[in-house]
């Protein structure tokens, strides 16, 4: 379900049973969801009829309603609104194109007491704390939320139902279940000040009945309930079926090995299962006991489980794991967030600021303490303890999300795995029609009836391959396996395959083209309106605003002895010399006053310096945000008239927060100078504030009146070099027709003169920026064309020390997050044609990472997604491919993590990705082959009334098959990557046209085997009228046997191929000594059976010459096969080009592609686009 499902609230009559929606889905999770509900209830003439038909059909229907659950409530109950459904059928769907998934829920009830459910207009406005009870909401629509029932029951009752570990409640006003959640939605960060009273026992009771325990439950089954799931299967229920036929059909020991390997299998599976469960249930469970605030000012200790939104936690200071989402209302913390984000960073976090803008959790992460993350330190400044209110608990939080995505992942939608579906439907069709031949010829050869069913039947076992998934998943584990052993760590292996059809790769700049720390260069200064020479070494700077500013505006925090913090911070903070201390400010302006932390100044050098500068109390920190892209401080000093406020942050919004006189007159060309030349820019701006030098005082500031009528102070500019592998690796991408793009969060000319040093823009490439104009003053939105001139660009490349090569490629377009956001609000139409040619997406909030990512999707492209997981987490979770770069060793904030600390990482998962890929179709394809060969041994065996011999099935499934399509699978991927890719249709014209071909040379050569012996002048034919097993061993099942057990081995290798996406066949060794190993033996068997001979069933043929006959048909067998694979790879393309021209690619963006090609958008020079 969804994140957000106030669209469930509409307005649905109470008649109507089904609810469907379309909503946003977090961005931790995916991008669009259609969401439909529909209620059923008891019936008691259905229920009767319902256990009459599972009585007589001897309980088939009860396991057939297992596998289809859908047609149990549908047969069982009946259809009525949601208002009385006791049972809900849900339907999602990822996408457009994707199929509907179905799930049934059973609706709970719980009694509640009397009056607790509605909360009075008049009680709301008095008490801040009651109106998030069950939720406070901004629209008057929304003000009865609270009445779950209406005023006239006298019993009041709450429905709800569980969903993927979220909790949805009735809302009887709105005709509609709603996620617990939402009920918070709308509530004000003042609205959260209010709950620092903490609750009352009964509002906290009423709460808990609504919201639930806070608890992350993860199901572990007990092994009985896991034997049922497991054995009641449809795969175990077809194998259950397969060993009755061969029991019936006197095939003795055949089923006693495939029924032993199936309850190995099945224990495996159990403990796998159990253990899986049970290690991330030990992962995931927290149960501490912690303090609450209770009104009138008491404490009292409870467990975690206990908590729900709306209660006031007291952190203690030595920090802990915290067991909720809470908002830090009083006091600071540092937090490690690597568990969720993989950031191994602390993260400093300060109290929510008091005002009445809407509260969330991702705008106010740094206000936000997540569930799962470690709290190193928590400093208390104004009253003695540290509080934080709870916002979101269980699998409401963000560690539930996480946790909910790795129980329930995103569906994949990938066209291999629904062709796969289509080919083993038609391999049943195939089973029919042999099923109906062989009545036919059993019944001319006067096989009893019952002897005929069961034969018949066993056809289908032959037919349809049951070891195929199992040898499709071992393709993914040898490439995890190889993964793993690289240093990249994979928790979804099903989107291995789906790194072999990436179309597109976004890339984050900082920490992952570039390195993670940055260098300082120096300092420009301003004197009045006018920039100064840049200075080197920030300490030899003269006291004043512009060193008090690069001294103190950071978010460093102590953590024992040592500063932590932002790696940038940390650069800055050391450049000036000055030291970071923590606690009392003992020689501040307020002599032991608290204080946030203490800045002191290096030894005083009297020849740099007049008089020894003061140390340095910070009062009040607005941190950074993503989405403001600056932060704030506000600090004082022995002898200051009054604290000072200062601010850092992106150059051109700080510079629209000055006063437009303190701004240097030339300050876009100097800013264009550095950042034209690879430089990261950050400028600083102060004022002075007309507060009391106190913390009280400065904790009473709203960050928009200190943003206000700054004064421009200078510019600290940086070094950010880019990692000795970026460029090869972008070159290698786009070489093999895998577009690169830059989603970053810094300036825009940065990000243009990194893409250009890493070889995204080809130096003499057109480079466009789209500047967009929100819609102001009656004038409507607007776009503006920006030509970059390559030359200049190049120059700034070459002079931050980037090697700049020549790729050449159509127009690239860069665009800011600001653009973005008008080009998908305002211009729609257009964004698919900038999307397709957009290279650089810079100052680009994390939001606006994710919405990218699913835009770029809905072009059909499969795309890629490689960043820190600091502020990219969703777009690394909503990409096709996401590849976290984290020392971690899993990360559940991506699919992949890797510890190489480059983007290496990124060509290794493609080639992977199409190894495995290319191999998951030769694997399909061997076992396809494999059960069509065993069928067309049948077949003939069955039309002369005889059979395969028990140890002969064995000796085919377990000994030739089964080992040589385990070993197939480990070849390795080619070391290059290639422009080519794997296919990604599994019913298409080159793998249908092996398999007839492959087939039909089958077919020739073992009934070429057969005819040859018949025609043989010592052949006696075996008897007809004793039925097979009986009539072995016989001339004709020894030379099927003989010819299709060689057919197996040459199949194996004629699919195995190499290039272009994995390694030869001869690098795979146990594979190779396998082939040859099993040839040797088969070889033997023909020329001197021996031992084998009596157990294998086979009657000896005395005739040398007619043996090295038969092993001539095997040669042309091997010649043939190989010939034709390479024929097909080789002619049969060239050949369907020539009868018939390439069709056009179906893809949105390869549509596009071919409109812009015939049409250049935008053409230059262009005027505004309104």
């Amino acid at each position: 379900m969804s994140a957000d499902s106030s669209l469930l609230m509409g307005n649905t009559p109470p008649s109507y049973g089904t609810l469907t929606i379309e909503t946003s889905i977090d961005p931790l999770s995916s991008s669009v969801s259609s969401v439909r509900l529909s209620g059923y209830c008891g019936s008691p003439w259905r229920a009767i009829g319902y256990h009459v038909v599972v009585w007589m059909l001897a309980g088939i229907p009860w396991l057939l309603f297992r596998w289809k659950p859908l047609w149990g409530v549908r047969l069982r109950l009946r259809p009525c609104s949601l208002a009385h459904a006791e049972t809900l059928v849900i339907e999602t769907r990822d996408k457009e194109d994707s199929s509907w998934q179905l799930f049934t829920v059973q609706v709970q009830t719980e009694a509640v007491g009397e009056g607790s459910l509605e909360l009075l207009q008049q009680a709301q406005a008095e008490d801040g704390r009651s109106q998030a009870a069950v939720g406070a909401v901004p629209e008057d629509t929304w003000k009865d939320t609270a009445q779950l029932h209406g005023q006239e029951e006298a019993k009041q009752v709450l429905r709800y139902y569980l969903f993927q570990g979220q909790r949805y409640i009735w809302m009887e006003t709105q005709q509609a279940f709603c996620q617990v959640s939402l009920l918070d939605h709308g509530r004000t960060c003042e609205d959260i000040h209010c709950s620092r009273s903490g609750l009352s026992l009964k509002d906290q009771a009423v709460r808990k009945t609504i919201y639930g325990p806070n608890v992350i439950s993860i199901p572990v089954k007990s092994y009985p309930q896991l034997l049922v799931d497991e054995a009641l299967s449809p795969y175990y229920g077809f194998q259950a079926f397969s060993i009755a036929l061969w029991l019936a059909d006197h095939y003795y020991w055949y089923a006693l090995c495939i029924f032993l390997i199936s309850a190995i299998s099945i224990c495996l599976a159990l403990y796998k299962t159990r253990k899986q469960s049970m290690t991330l249930r030990d992962m995931v469970k927290l149960s501490v006991q912690v303090r609450v605030c209770r009104p009138g000012g008491e404490e009292e200790w409870v467990d975690s489980s206990e908590l729900v939104p709306g209660d006031c936690l007291v952190l203690p200071q030595e920090g802990g794991l915290m067991p909720c989402d809470a908002a830090l209302v009083a006091g600071e913390c540092v937090v490690n967030e690597s568990s969720l984000t993989g950031e191994s960073v602390p993260v400093l976090k300060t109290a929510l600021p008091e005002d009445p803008r809407a509260y969330c959790s991702e705008t106010h992460r740094r206000h936000t303490l997540f569930c799962g993350t470690l709290v190193l330190q928590a400093r208390a400044y104004l009253g003695p303890h540290v509080l934080a209110v709870v916002t979101r608990t269980g699998f409401c939080t963000a560690k539930g999300g996480l946790v909910s995505s790795i129980l329930h992942p995103r569906p994949i939608s990938f066209k291999f795995y629904k062709h796969s579906m289509k080919f083993v439907a038609a391999l049943s069709v195939l089973a029919l029609l042999g099923t109906i031949y062989s009545i036919f010829v059993l019944y001319h050869n006067r096989v009893p009836v019952n002897e005929m069913v069961i034969r018949a039947l066993d056809l289908v076992t032959v037919v349809v391959p049951p070891a195929l998934p199992a040898a499709m998943t071992v393709c993914t584990l040898y490439a995890q396996s190889r993964l793993r052993a690289q240093g990249i760590f994979c928790i979804h292996p099903l989107r291995i395959n789906l790194g072999g059809k990436l179309h597109l790769v976004c890339f984050d700049k900082t920490g992952t083209l570039t390195e993670d720390g940055l260098d300082i260069m120096g300092v420009v200064p301003l004197k009045g309106q006018v920039f100064l020479p840049l200075v080197p070494e920030p300490r030899h700077l003269p006291p004043g605003p512009l060193l008090r500013a690069l001294a103190t505006c950071h978010a460093l925090s102590q953590l024992g002895d040592t500063p932590v913090g932002d790696p940038m911070d940390l650069k800055m903070v050391e450049s000036t010399g000055w030291v970071l201390e923590e606690g009392s400010a003992a020689d501040s302006a307020a002599p032991a006053t608290q204080v946030l932390a203490v800045m002191r100044p290096p030894p005083w050098d009297s020849r740099l310096q007049e008089e020894p500068p003061e140390p340095i109390s910070i009062l009040c920190r607005f941190p950074f945000s993503s989405a403001l892209q600056r932060m704030v401080v506000v600090v004082v000093w022995p002898g200051a008239a009054q604290p000072e406020a200062y601010v850092k942050g992106s150059p051109e919004l700080v510079a629209g927060l000055c006063s437009p006189e303190t701004v240097p007159t030339d300050f876009a060309q100097v800013l264009q100078s550095y950042t034209a030349a690879g430089y990261r820019v950050v400028a600083l701006a102060g004022k002075p504030l007309p507060i009391m030098p106190n913390l009280e005082a400065a904790q009473q500031l709203t960050r928009d009146t200190v943003e206000q009528e700054l004064s421009f102070l200078g510019l600290l500019v940086m070094r950010n070099l880019l990692k000795p592998q970026t460029a090869p690796v972008i070159r290698d991408l786009q070489r093999t027709g895998i577009r690169t793009v830059m989603v970053t969060g810094d300036n825009l000319q940065t990000a243009v003169t990194v893409a250009r040093g890493c070889g995204m823009v080809g130096p003499q490439e057109h480079l466009i920026i789209i500047h967009a104009s929100h819609p102001e003053r009656g004038q409507p939105a607007s776009l503006e064309f920006l030509p970059v001139e390559s030359s200049a660009a190049v120059n700034g490349a070459k002079a931050a020390g980037y090697i700049v090569e020549p790729v050449p490629r159509p127009n690239h377009l860069a665009l800011n997050g600001s653009t973005f956001g008008v080009l998908r609000k305002h211009f729609p139409k257009l964004l698919p044609k900038v999307l397709v040619q957009g290279t650089i997406f810079a100052r680009m909030a994390p939001e606006q990472k994710t919405e990218l990512v699913c835009e770029l999707q809905k072009l059909q492209y499969c795309v890629g997604m490689c960043g820190d997981g600091a502020n990219d987490c969703g777009a690394l979770k909503a990409a096709d491919v996401g590849i976290s770069l984290s020392q971690a060793e899993a990360s559940v904030v991506s699919p992949f993590t890797s510890s190489m600390a480059s983007i290496e990482c990124v060509p290794t998962v493609i080639r992977e990705g199409r190894c495995s890929l290319d191999t998951s179709f030769s694997v399909f394809k061997y076992m396809a082959l494999y059960s069509l060969t065993q069928f067309i041994s049948v077949l003939i065996l069955y039309t002369i009334n005889t059979n395969l011999g028990d140890v002969q099935f064995l000796a085919i499934d377990l000994v030739i098959t089964t080992t040589v399509a385990v070993l197939m699978s480990r070849t390795g991927p080619a070391l290059v990557l290639r422009r080519a890719r794997p296919p990604g249709a599994l019913l298409s014209v080159p793998v249908l046209s092996s398999l007839l071909l492959q087939v039909a040379l089958v077919v020739s050569v073992q009934l070429g085997g057969y005819f040859l012996t018949v025609a043989q002048p010592w052949f006696v034919p075996l008897n007809r009228t004793v039925p097979a097993p009986d009539n072995l061993p016989n001339y004709e099942n020894t030379v099927v046997f003989s010819l299709s057990s060689f057919q197996y081995l040459i199949l194996a290798a004629a699919v195995s191929k190499g290039a272009p996406f994995r390694r030869p066949l001869y690098t795979n060794v146990p594979f190779l000594l396998a082939l040859v190993l099993l040839g040797c033996v088969l070889v033997g068997l023909i020329l001197v059976p021996g031992l084998l001979q009596g157990p294998l069933g086979l009657r000896n043929i005395a005739d040398t010459c007619f043996k090295l006959l038969l092993l001539g048909l095997v040669a042309f067998n091997f010649v043939g096969a190989f010939m034709l694979e390479s024929m097909l790879d080789q002619c049969i393309p060239a050949c369907l080009r020539w009868l018939q021209p390439k069709r056009a690619s179906k893809k949105r963006f390869k549509q596009l592609e071919r409109e812009l090609a015939e049409q250049p958008w935008p053409t230059l020079p262009v005027d505004p686009v309104r």
